[in-house]
């Protein structure tokens, strides 16, 4: 099967994608991104060794099929990018795609042509793909670890807006190289003609799908399948109309058409999204393979010291600086910033689209270039892959950046503050608020924030609150606090259910529906009681959160068990102390001689971070 000709090429076709298929069901069973197992896959069936796939195996055709793919990977992946989430992500994110995007482009170009000797055009245009992360490698990671939403948002943006924009320079440094340009004002107006025409192209397809989906008469009964069918249609139009124009606008014209039409209203945008995935995944499993499969191991190995200096650089060096410079001044923790740092693997539009520059490199009797093209990117994408996708569970865990969720309904002060505080302390806090100037106030302070109505089990649901441990309605409305709460314990049962009661008189209605109420009119009579006859004690729990800090934690260290207070104190950190302990449901004081034992309830008063240090002295995991 060294060389499958016609007759060879439709099996070997569908066996890929049948290998990607179980690829992709494997990857959900383990809960590893997908693109670990494609490309293992690829290897496994290639010339290094079954050799089932081949450079003959797909003959003069392997272009067109890379072309067709990364156009519709790239007008999905344009689909899914929302203006309405690029507002609602952190302001890291736009540093991320701007200011990132220019020190991965430049500084990988750099450590190209020092480390292996390469012309500059060749070195920025590896650069320039390399910018590229990608959803198809980040959002599988994403459903593996729930981090905080507002790291999520930052990555997931990041990839789809750096897939294109990173395919789009690519281009013209690509068409720059093939016609010998140098001059920069020659190289702008390249990128102009290129980014011009593809949006043209783009957006008179995107009009047209438009006006055919919203008015024109799909048949009642096929309708659905007619749209799912025209979109993807348009998609492959797209991108072939703008490249028989210009070389290479093919990538602009999907890009643009898929923004477009993801941010407008259409009929069956569900069936069509969902479809569009189906078919990326499909695409993307064969074009993973195919390319994995190509790869040459002699032409990794040529690279030599140079490939792995490249590698660091770009994964240790340059990926660390641009995530600590655009996160600066945001919400992210440290622990947040490395994992941002450590998990940024390569994916999916650097393979496909250094191979289909490859292809042509050689064509045109640039070879020493192509070799250099492809060894790098794909050096990148299998080490990044590897150790940043593959082991993302597992450095999440060792940064502690997997934090349980907190849903506070309502966005006014008392919503915002309490939220404030449990983001300190490094929970995951999603605010969900009605009132869209209230949004903006909660979002321009760094809030992560869903916008609906709280009393709506469906935006319930889509905050998260499936996997919440604690839900809190704290709107100025007693009705709708009661609501959410009945919602929320019926519907989705997280740990703890709390409730904001303004009217004092409703607290026992509340109480008497199981619902655990704070009256803001009783807290501030018993806060201002507190200040007259223990004013020490009220100045320091104002400071909790600060300087101060109280946490409840259940005792897992082994090495604790059955010994007393008397015993273990000494052994805390300076500043804090055991001040309660339940067990059973019965919570005191402990005595000196009082006897730890496994799944303490241990409540720990004292320093902030004297405090954080007992918790993990008492709870190792």
């Amino acid at each position: 099967m060294a060389a499958a000709g016609g007759a060879h090429l439709i099996p070997l076709v569908a066996a890929i994608i049948g290998v990607g298929v179980v690829s992709q069901v494997l990857a959900d069973r383990f809960q590893v991104p997908s693109v670990v197992f494609l490309i293992a896959s690829g290897i496994l069936l290639g010339p290094e060794f079954l050799q089932v796939i081949t450079p003959d195996s797909f003959g003069n055709a392997l272009q067109a099929i890379v072309g067709l793919s990364v156009a519709i990977i790239v007008f999905e992946g344009a689909f899914h990018l929302r203006i309405d989430e690029l507002r609602e992500a952190p302001a890291a994110t736009l540093k991320l795609v701007t200011v990132g995007a220019v020190i991965s482009f430049v500084g990988t170009g750099l450590a190209v042509h020092y480390a292996l000797g390469a012309p500059w055009m060749v070195s920025f245009l590896v650069g320039a793909l390399l910018v590229a992360t990608g959803p198809t490698v980040i959002a599988p990671i994403l459903e593996v670890v729930p981090v905080r939403d507002r790291v999520g948002a930052a990555l997931d943006t990041e990839g789809i807006v750096n897939d294109v924009t990173a395919a789009i320079v690519a281009v013209v440094i690509f068409e720059a190289i093939l016609a010998g340009v140098t001059n920069p004002n020659a190289l702008v107006a390249l990128f102009a003609e290129r980014l011009g025409i593809g949006v043209v192209v783009g957006a008179i397809v995107a009009g047209t799908l438009y006006y055919v989906l919203r008015y024109v008469d799909l048949s009642p009964g096929n309708a659905p399948q007619n749209a799912r069918l025209l979109t993807l249609a348009g998609a492959l139009v797209a991108y072939g109309a703008a490249d028989l124009i210009a070389t290479e606008a093919g990538i602009a014209a999907v890009a643009t058409a898929g923004i477009l039409l993801g941010n407008v209203e259409i009929p069956y945008e569900e069936e069509i999204a969902a479809f569009k995935g189906d078919i990326t995944l499909l695409v993307l499993s064969f074009v993973f393979i195919a390319l994995a499969a190509l790869l040459d191991f002699g032409t990794l190995l040529d690279l030599g010291v140079g490939g792995i200096i490249v590698v660091a650089v770009v994964a240790l060096v340059l990926r660390p600086a641009l995530v600590f410079l655009s996160a600066r001044g945001d919400r992210f923790t440290t622990g947040e910033k490395w994992f941002m740092s450590l998990v940024g693997p390569r994916g999916i539009i650097p393979a496909s689209v250094a191979t289909l520059f490859a292809i042509q490199l050689r064509a045109s009797g640039l070879t020493e270039a192509a070799d250099i093209l492809v060894g790098t990117v794909f050096l990148v994408i299998l080490v990044t892959v590897v150790f940043e996708a593959g082991l993302a569970r597992q450095i999440a865990e060792y940064l502690d950046v997997i934090p349980m969720r907190v849903l506070v309904i309502g966005g006014g002060k008392v919503g915002r503050a309490l939220a404030e505080r449990l983001a300190d302390r490094g929970e995951n806090v999603v605010l969900i608020e009605e009132d869209q100037e209230v949004v903006q106030t909660a979002r321009n302070q760094g809030f992560t924030v869903h916008h609906g109505d709280g009393a709506d089990t469906d935006v319930l649901r889509s905050a998260g609150a499936g996997n919440a441990k604690v839900v809190v309605a704290a709107t100025g409305d007693d009705d709708v606090n009661l609501l959410v709460s009945q919602l929320a314990s019926s519907k989705f049962e997280p740990e703890s259910v709390l409730a904001r009661a303004n009217n004092p008189d409703n607290v026992e209605a509340f109480e008497e529906l199981g619902v655990r109420t704070i009256s803001s009119t009783i807290a501030t009579a018993q806060a201002m009681d507190n200040y007259i006859e223990r004013p020490s004690m009220s100045n320091w729990m104002g400071e909790i959160g600060r300087s101060g800090d109280v946490q409840e934690v259940e005792m897992t260290a082994e090495t604790l068990v059955g010994r007393t207070i008397k015993e273990v104190g000494p052994e805390l950190p300076d500043g804090c102390l055991i001040a309660l302990v339940s067990r059973n449901g019965d919570t005191s004081v402990p005595a000196a001689d009082f006897t730890l034992q496994q799944g303490d309830r241990i409540t720990i008063i004292g320093e902030r971070d004297a405090v954080r240090e007992a918790e993990s002295f008492v709870h190792p995991e």
